[in-house]
Formats: structure tokens, C-alpha cells, sequence
């Protein structure tokens, strides 16, 4: 297994890289787009803008189906990151270089801001939902929640999909990958937010131009997104395995 590495600018701008980049803009824009919709349709249809239990698990069965699809289509050209905390995860775990990595992340941030723009303008302007944590809990508690769910999630994509010895598993991948963001809504939604995603968290908050604790989305994911990438890239990836280009 390969170490942290920065890359070239020839490899990070070639056509395939290129396409990845619009794969990874097309895939964040659709997970956004039905995960911030199904907030604010399930507000709508209830005229509550808090959600009780039965709107919860709408919200988080919404979220672990699009992100199936969403990482499902982008599998074979991106790898199907679909988040900044996955691609700084395994930009740690040596499974893409920093430079793409980044480019993966402005990708992913701009069709975050897009479908949040187009959520606003296709509901005829209803504000649009951002992250915020519950009352009663703090910032530093809501930092941990995020570390822990992303963490796990980080680490669900490491084992089955990054990981060389996992063998063929289809579509097994992407439906684990959806499966532990709609477990972990379930769980972090009524305390943090459940993010996990510093995209999904960001675009809103452009869109509504509301940035209050939006810093709680990048610092939670990013820290146990990183740490799922070293320990699983460091102690369970056999160091004789290639590097990934892409995640599934």
C-alpha cells in the first residue's frame, strides 16, 4: 500500500481525471438534491419544520437510498466519493492523491451549492434546511458525534470498497455505504445533525446563507474520516496491495 502522495498536475487534469471531477459534481448533486428535498418536502406536507420520529426515518431511508444510487453511478469513472470526508480518508490511506483530492472536493462542494440553488428555486423559494445541532447538546459533543459517524462510515467504504481483498462484490458496496448513513442519521440526526458530509452540510448553508456551526460539518467529518483512513490504510491494507485510483 502506498504512503500519502500529491500527485502530478498531468495526471490530476488528464481527460479520465476530468471526467471523474464531472462525475463526482453529478453524483453530490443528486445525493444533495433528494436528501435536502425530502426535508423539506416531509415540512412541507406537514407544515412542521421540526421533524418527529416517523419524518426522521423518512429522511435518513432518503438519504441511505440516494447515496446508494449516487455512489452506485459514479462507481465505475469517480469511485463514487460523493464526499469530502471519504476522499480526505482515503487521500490519507494513500488511495488517491492529495491534488485529485482536492479537486474531487471542489467538484463535490459546487454540485452541493447547485442543488441547493435549484431546490430553492424549484419549491418556489422555501428556505432551505441547513445542519444544526439540538438543543442541549454542545458544539464539542456534537463534534464527536460527527467524528464517530464518519468514522464509520469512512471505514464501511474501506472495507468494502477500497480494500484489495474484497473480491467482487457488486453492488454489495454502495448499498453498505448507504445503509450505515441512513443507520447513522437514525442514531446522530436528533443531536448533531447527522452530516457526515461536509458538502451535504455546506451547500445548504450557502444556498440559505446561513453559516451558524456549519465549522461543527467540516471539523467532525474530516477528523474521523481521516482517522478511518489511517488505521484501516495502515494496519488492516496488506502493504504488498497496488494503490486504488478509485474507490469501487
Amino acid at each position: 500500500m502506498a504512503g500519502i502522495a500529491f500527485g502530478r498536475f498531468d495526471d490530476s487534469f488528464s481527460v479520465g481525471s476530468l471526467k471523474a471531477y464531472l462525475a463526482e459534481f453529478i453524483s453530490t448533486l443528486i445525493f444533495v438534491f433528494a436528501g435536502v428535498g425530502s426535508a423539506m418536502a416531509y415540512s412541507k406536507l406537514t407544515s412542521d419544520a421540526a421533524l418527529d420520529p416517523s419524518g426522521l426515518v423518512a429522511v435518513a431511508v432518503c438519504h441511505g437510498f440516494a447515496l446508494f444510487v449516487a455512489v452506485a453511478v459514479a462507481a465505475n469513472i469517480s469511485g463514487g466519493h460523493v464526499n469530502p470526508a471519504v476522499t480526505f480518508g482515503l487521500a490519507l490511506g494513500g488511495q488517491i492523491t492529495i491534488l485529485t483530492g482536492l479537486l474531487y472536493w471542489i467538484a463535490q462542494l459546487l454540485g452541493a451549492i447547485v442543488a441547493s440553488y435549484l431546490l430553492k428555486v424549484v419549491t418556489g423559494g422555501l428556505a432551505i434546511p441547513i445542519h444544526s445541532v439540538a438543543a442541549g447538546v454542545g458544539a464539542v459533543q456534537a463534534v464527536v458525534m460527527e467524528i464517530i459517524t464518519t468514522f464509520a462510515l469512512v471505514y464501511t467504504v474501506y472495507a468494502t470498497a477500497a480494500d484489495p481483498k474484497r473480491g467482487s462484490l457488486g453492488v454489495i458496496a454502495p448499498i453498505a455505504i448507504g445503509f450505515i448513513v441512513g443507520a447513522n442519521i437514525l442514531a446522530a440526526g436528533p443531536f448533531s445533525g447527522g452530516s457526515m458530509n461536509p458538502a451535504r452540510s455546506f451547500g445548504p448553508a450557502v444556498a440559505s446563507g446561513n453559516f451558524s456551526g456549519n465549522w461543527i460539518y467540516w471539523v467532525g467529518p474530516l477528523i474521523g474520516g481521516g482517522l478511518a483512513g489511517v488505521i484501516y490504510g495502515y494496519v488492516f491494507m496488506q502493504h504488498d496491495h497496488a494503490p486504488l485510483v478509485s474507490v469501487v
